[in-house]
């Protein structure tokens, strides 16, 4: 082996390994199935932190059931994502200077497949780069022609069973895109704005009410006034009219529970045509709707001429103006309020009346609750299921049409009366309107298409081969768990829900694992503006500082922004990233893995895992190097397995069966805390260690077997325990070790996981071992306090020791020796009176090194004097940090429990100090 592991060396290799060799395909036994459908990233995307935590957690749990034996299926796939594809393609023809209307609807759409085609495979390939074990060869896309008749299939039945209409309805409008969008696609953030308090004076002109709004161009729109049916200042209003300004038309004063008595007066416009709730307000009073905004947003020809054709922001200052003029403005307020935008656009997004393809979602919502609600989908963390609970009954039809080109085209055609026929093909369609109208018509073609959320809640059984009855659909459906962000429980779990169970009568999986949003190690998100953004091909190739800079001021157009990012970065990375490999990354996200909660990415953590990569490399090369080439015990030849081999033999049961516990209850962090645990502080620094005085000293052939056996047999099931962590280098390093342990086959990846054997378990050995560790330790603790050379032989006194203890001496005082370093140990009678020594408890054991002529008392004291201070220094500056209220109130709540923890460390660390100062006095 090489003497230090580079993962650039080894990564790619296995990879194109296993995915040449078909290793990723679900094995052909009759095993259980287990099967998880990846959540399909945007064929435009990349590789983001959020998808490799993500990725890694399912490929984890892939590995871990294939080795199972499980017949596993991870089913990848991308989404066509239609806007953001869209958006792609036409800046490229922005650039060359035309529009997609200069090309026309086909040639357009057969531009997009052609980018696709050329771009739209980098997610894929990154996927490959995190170790991904999908099975490639079913890879699907959701406007492939297969996934696209199975979306044609869906919206017919659903039309023809009632549960699909047209309507005429209030929607999320992007004007820029003059499309329909949805409620994710919307990105509402607090900004500054203003209130104008408006006289709305009476239709008989004896008073006036004071409304408040935030959008004094939509009152052009106004069709009522509202007010608390309880509020005694206005119900005596109830019932007359408003002389609407500007507008000159009489509009009702309402009594609607809606209204907020405690906000401003009281009194609110209702707008229903472009407002989400006043619209609820109008259907209740039966109000009626007037569309003042074109699909660009403009004054539309409903509202009076002299504000038609001007822009929504424009018209605003005119309309102020005229109201000014009036006398109708009692006073204008700054204001913080929440503004949506197109999160592709950043236009504000307008609630717009348009006419728009619904489905009916109350049906298909009564059963989807139920099925959480009598156990059979279940949520992890179960606390979710709350969220689910409150979208669902809460639920309103869902707005499926978009009105772009890229995406599944609408079924529906309509003739010249505007009758709808929804059919499977223009020939179904045609047929349908001869047998309507008794002789040929002219028939067009609906424009729109389908939201991609309605594909994507299709995909886990559109992509096993519905609506064909297919082997694949029999044996994986329902799939085994869904492992998705919270952030889209209603997007796309609930619609896979409701629509598994309608076209499917089964529900689409067992058990939903949410996981939490991946942070930056102050706890904030990461985005682009605050410069916080970690590219995890970054973590893994590494990156030098310029090109880090350069990658995270890239197209800020705010000179000052980029400047401080620029100095953030360099501050935090001030060498840039270093390479991780994969695998450090992946334990990383793993031992983050907490169900539910928000993931804080420390990069000391990657680079804490990097070394725990290279403790692995490193107990393997002196593995090799102590068994290659001998007998290992392969032979049959007689094998003793002495005290420290039937210890790590016991503790290797322990922690498999903790490992394979927590991987079952989705408690990866608990899972990759246990694997770190027994392989560096166990096997490494302990079963190592004690190996080295048999391999070293030993001239009994059996025990030097036993031992050999041991360092690889314990080795070879480490590896296989580790490897749906650490994928890569598990692979390089079995494929060496397994031969020496007897292991057979192509692939770590389709070994059989460990299990754990209670028939092995030792607890006198466990129990025997822990008293040699407490002893060592307690030398080695000396020594540090002391500042004595571990390499200088120490004599030690027992005071205390029972028939236990003079036992275990006598049995393994060879590894005392060895590994504490001891010159010669002696235990005192009862009687003896010790020296001043240095002291350490094993139980009821007093373990003493006796000072005199180990330690220059005033020099040593001169030392802890220097430490002592340094140490106090350290306090004081950290205290008087924590002191100021600016820090507390204004840094991060992170950064302040940081330095809280800071502190707690530098005063334990002084007073540790001051305890050896006056235990070296007194001597």
């Amino acid at each position: 082996m090489e003497k230090t592991y580079d993962p650039e060396s080894i990564e790619q290799r296995w990879y194109e390994y296993w995915e040449r060799n078909n290793h990723f395909a679900p094995a052909d036994t009759d095993a259980p199935p287990y099967c998880i459908v990846i959540p399909p990233p945007n064929v435009t995307g990349t590789l983001h932190m959020g998808h490799a935590f993500q990725d890694t957690i399912m490929d984890v749990l892939t590995r871990y059931h294939r080795m199972r034996g499980d017949r596993t299926l991870w089913q990848p796939g991308t989404d066509h994502a239609g806007i953001a594809t869209q958006m792609v393609v036409e800046r490229q023809l922005n650039q060359e200077g035309k529009t997609r209307h200069d090309l026309g609807r086909e040639a357009f759409i057969q531009r997009v497949w052609e980018w696709k085609a050329e771009s739209g495979g980098t997610i894929t390939r990154q996927l490959r780069r995190m170790g991904a074990s999908v099975d490639w060869s079913r890879e699907c896309f959701t406007m492939d022609e297969r996934l696209s008749h199975a979306v044609q299939e869906v919206f017919v039945r659903l039309y023809e069973d009632g549960l699909i209409y047209r309507g005429k309805r209030l929607v999320n409008w992007d004007p820029v895109l003059r499309t329909a969008v949805s409620d994710l696609e919307v990105l509402s953030e607090e900004e500054q704005g203003h209130l104008w308090h408006l006289r709305y004076p009476l239709s008989d002109g004896s008073d006036h009410v004071i409304v408040a709004t935030t959008r004094p161009e939509t009152m052009l729109g106004d069709t009522a006034v509202a007010v608390h049916p309880d509020d005694d200042r206005y119900r005596h209003l109830v019932g007359r009219t408003i002389r609407l300004p500007l507008a000159e038309r009489d509009i009702p004063i309402i009594a609607d529970e809606y209204v907020d008595r405690e906000f401003g007066s009281g009194c609110v416009k209702i707008t229903p045509a472009h407002d989400f709730n006043d619209y609820a307000v109008g259907q209740r009073h039966d109000l009626p709707l007037i569309n003042i905004f074109t699909e660009a947003a403009a004054i539309s020809d409903q509202a009076p001429p002299a504000y038609q054709g001007l822009d929504r922001f424009e018209a605003r200052e005119r309309i102020v103006a005229d109201l000014q003029q009036q006398g109708l403005v009692e006073r204008i307020e700054t204001h913080r309020l929440m503004v949506p935008r197109g999160d592709r656009t950043g236009a504000v997004i307008e609630p717009y009346l348009t006419d728009q393809w619904f489905v009916r979602t109350e049906p298909l919502a009564r059963p989807a609750i139920q099925a959480v609600e009598d156990g059979r989908i279940r949520f992890v963390p179960d606390n979710w299921k709350n969220t689910y609970f409150d979208w669902m009954h809460r639920i309103e039809d869902w707005c499926i049409s978009r009105q772009i080109w890229w995406g599944h085209r609408i079924p529906a055609w309509y003739d010249e009366a505007g009758n709808i026929f929804v059919a499977r093909s223009e020939e179904d369609a045609r047929r349908q309107a001869r047998e309507h109208h008794g002789s040929t018509v002219t028939l067009r073609r609906d424009e729109d298409v389908l939201d991609t959320w309605f594909s994507s809640a299709l995909w886990p059984f559109s992509t096993l081969g519905w609506p064909e009855r297919a082997p694949e659909l029999q044996t994986f459906y329902p799939t085994s768990v869904l492992v998705t962000g919270f952030d889209i429980i209603f997007f796309w779990v609930a619609r896979m829900i409701m629509f598994g169970i309608r076209f499917m009568d089964e529900v689409p999986f067992r058990e939903v694992y949410i996981h939490g949003l991946v942070r930056d190690a102050d706890g904030q998100k990461m985005s682009k503006s605050k410069g916080n953004v970690l590219d995890p091909l970054d973590i893994i190739d590494g990156i030098e500082l310029p090109a880090l800079v350069e990658k995270r001021t890239a197209g800020l157009m705010q000179p000052r922004m980029a400047k401080r990012i620029e100095k953030a970065t360099r501050r935090q990375f001030p060498k840039g990233i270093a390479p991780h490999g994969t695998d450090a990354l992946r334990f990383t996200f793993c031992s983050l893995a907490t169900t539910g909660r928000d993931v804080v990415f420390d990069m000391g953590r990657a680079d804490g895992y990097r070394n725990f990569c290279n403790k692995l490399w490193n107990a393997a090369r002196y593995v090799l190097m102590n068994t290659e080439g001998t007998d290992c015990g392969q032979t049959g030849s007689a094998v003793h397995l002495g005290l420290a081999e039937r210890w790590i033999i016991s503790r290797l049961q322990t922690t498999e069966q903790e490992v394979a516990q927590h991987i079952e209850a989705y408690r990866l962090d608990l899972a990759a805390q246990a694997l770190y645990e027994f392989l560096w502080n166990e096997y490494c620094d302990w079963y190592l260690e004690l190996s080295k005085p048999v391999l070293q000293v030993s001239t009994d052939e059996a025990a030097l077997r036993g031992t050999r056996r041991t360092l690889v047999r314990v080795l070879e099931a480490i590896l296989r325990l580790a490897h749906p962590f650490l994928p890569f280098i598990t692979e390089e390093i079995w494929q060496r070790v397994s031969p020496l342990a007897g292991a057979r086959g192509d692939t770590i990846m389709l070994q059989p996981y460990p299990v754990a054997d209670e028939d092995r378990r030792d607890p006198g050995a466990e129990a025997d071992i822990d008293w040699i560790k407490a002893f060592i330790l307690g030398v080695r603790r000396i020594r540090g306090e002391m500042d004595i050379s571990p390499n200088r032989p120490l004599p030690v006194l027992l005071q205390h020791a029972g028939a236990m203890d003079r036992q275990r001496l006598e049995q393994h005082g060879l590894f005392l020796e060895r590994l504490a370093r001891l010159e010669q140990i002696t235990v005192l009678g009862e009687d003896d009176e010790a020296p001043e020594s240095a002291i350490a408890l094993v139980g009821d054991m007093q373990l003493l090194v006796p000072m005199a002529g180990l330690i220059d008392k005033e020099a040593e004291l001169r030392r802890l004097a220097r430490e002592r201070d340094k140490a106090n220094a350290d306090l004081q500056r950290a205290q008087k940090k924590l002191d100021n209220p600016d820090f507390t109130s204004k840094a991060p709540a992170t950064v302040v429990e940081q330095e809280r923890k800071r502190v707690a460390a530098f005063r334990s660390v002084l007073q540790r100090l001051e305890a050896q100062y006056d235990r070296i006095e007194r001597l």
